[in-house]
């Protein structure tokens, strides 16, 4: 049993010249070396990932590593540096990291800790409470349970009856106690047992949400049980690295982290680029990250049960280009796009480039796609003001985040990418500006870059030991531009 942090890391004084930066992806494993003098990336590559598979005999056959030793040779026909380089990764293969939260009170304490645990970048696959009686042995098959409840100094009997929920609904898994720490030892004596991480209590008092220290318990978690746990690598790399020695975090954590450098900078000395909002649109999920300064002023005005924070991330499961493109398209309300989009869940390993003849016309239904998951994603993050009628008289109300005096709005995801030249403007630039109607909170004039090399995952993975280098790597993102 330990106890979290809430301070990052402390930089490392290792001597290199590069560094290999891995994101082992549910779809794709992508590397990149980065030379940390310059901090620029050097050479790069990509492999599909592979996920060990049983045959019918029983053998398990493949390893995650497979993929990376493909992507390794690549990288060292670019640059042969890459032989000798420290390896640092990240993964979300494997299914990543998937969250359970229980907390006492689905509005207060549920809500906050289903917020921390986007932040700590997993997949929340269930949310409890206590107050309502919800079934604990039912907790869909997650790696971790986060469990919350209470206010520090208050009543211990909610956390403590979670506690023994859990235990009674036959979890045996590992759990980070992020509750009223006055409770925590007796918390701990019902968990008794089980893999423990307690970390300081995610809503210390009524109006307060406090993530950083359950993020890293959560991250603790995941290092330590959950990597191993989920029996991807059996061998060492071509190169002699290990699989569980590799892996820093979950990935969205650590491109999280990598918005935050990107926002904040490092310091005065080497500041960062102003509020960020990242949307990343992948097959199954469209995830908007934001690290936006918070107006007191608008603290009075907000109908949000749980306080904001400056750091958000959220997770769309319904939004996607290729296993959600079903749910994307209804809920955009796009009923011509429907047969595209069935063929796109049955297939998702399509490509507009493998229909030659309608290559044109199959690229415009991914932007569409593309254009409906954005919209959507952002709106559901940022949330709407709107004029409401009170005893006081007509008031301004707010739901959500803020979004509309953001700097930079950077764009992730291989339709970005490998688009036709305007795919940024065409796809980007509807859910930006004034013209936005309904009251939605989105930004109005920001910056618009495309993460084309996966800087925000690599900068995340090097900002602990080369904090320099990451912050460069970051800096290239922010002055690039986009049509």
């Amino acid at each position: 049993m330990s106890t979290a942090a809430t301070s990052t890391a402390a930089t490392s004084t290792v001597e290199a010249s590069t560094v290999v930066c891995v994101d082992f992806g549910s779809t794709f494993t992508k590397a990149a070396l980065v030379d940390l003098e310059r901090g620029t990336i050097v050479a790069a590559a990509s492999h599909p990932t592979t996920l060990p598979a049983t045959l019918p005999d029983g053998r398990v056959v493949g390893d995650v590593l497979d993929g990376y030793d493909a992507c390794l040779a690549t990288l060292v026909a670019q640059d042969a540096r890459a032989a000798d380089a420290d390896v640092l990764a990240c993964s979300s293969a494997g299914g990543g990291l998937r969250i359970a939260v229980v907390g006492n009170e689905e509005l207060v304490t549920a809500e906050a800790g289903r917020r921390v645990a986007l932040s700590s970048g997993g997949k929340v696959v269930a949310v409890r409470a206590v107050s309502r009686e919800d079934d604990l042995a039912d907790l869909d098959d997650p790696d971790v349970v986060l469990l919350t409840g209470g206010t520090d100094g208050g009543n211990a009997e909610p956390l403590l009856a979670a506690a023994r929920g859990i235990v009674d609904g036959g979890w045996r898994g590992p759990v980070v106690v992020a509750g009223n720490v006055d409770a925590q030892t007796e918390v701990a004596a019902v968990l008794a047992g089980l893999p423990v991480v307690l970390a300081d209590n995610v809503v210390p008092r009524i109006g307060v949400l406090a993530p950083d220290s359950a993020r890293a318990a959560i991250r603790e978690m995941f290092l330590s049980h959950v990597i191993g746990g989920k029996h991807l690598s059996a061998h060492t790399s071509a190169d002699g690295h290990v699989f569980t020695a590799m892996v820093r975090g979950a990935t969205p954590d650590v491109v999280l982290t990598g918005v935050e450098l990107l926002a904040r900078g490092l310091g005065p000395e080497d500041p960062g680029a102003g509020d960020v909002v990242v949307v990343d649109i992948g097959g199954a999920t469209t995830d908007v990250h934001t690290v936006v300064e918070l107006d007191p002023e608008d603290a009075g005005l907000s109908r949000d049960v749980v306080a904001l924070t400056p750091v958000t991330r959220t997770v769309e499961g319904d939004l996607g280009m290729r296993w959600s493109a079903v749910s994307t398209v209804e809920e955009a309300g796009l009923a011509d796009l429907a047969d595209a989009a069935a063929r796109r869940r049955t297939h998702p390993g399509f490509l507009p480039a493998d229909d030659p003849e309608h290559e044109d016309e199959e690229r415009e239904v991914d932007e569409a796609i593309a254009r409906a998951a954005v919209d959507l994603a952002l709106k559901r993050h940022a949330g709407r003001s709107r004029v409401v009628v009170s005893p006081e008289g007509r008031v301004v109300e707010r739901t959500g985040k803020d979004l509309r005096e953001v700097d930079l709005l950077v764009g992730s995801g291989g339709v970005l990418r490998h688009g036709a030249d305007g795919v940024v403007r065409r796809v980007l630039a509807p859910s930006t500006g004034e013209h936005v109607e309904g009251g939605w909170q989105l930004p109005r004039a920001p910056r618009i870059v495309v993460d084309r090399d996966y800087v925000l995952a690599a900068a995340g993975l090097l900002v602990a030991r080369h904090p320099v280098a990451a912050h460069r790597l970051v800096q290239r993102l922010a002055a690039g531009a986009d049509g």
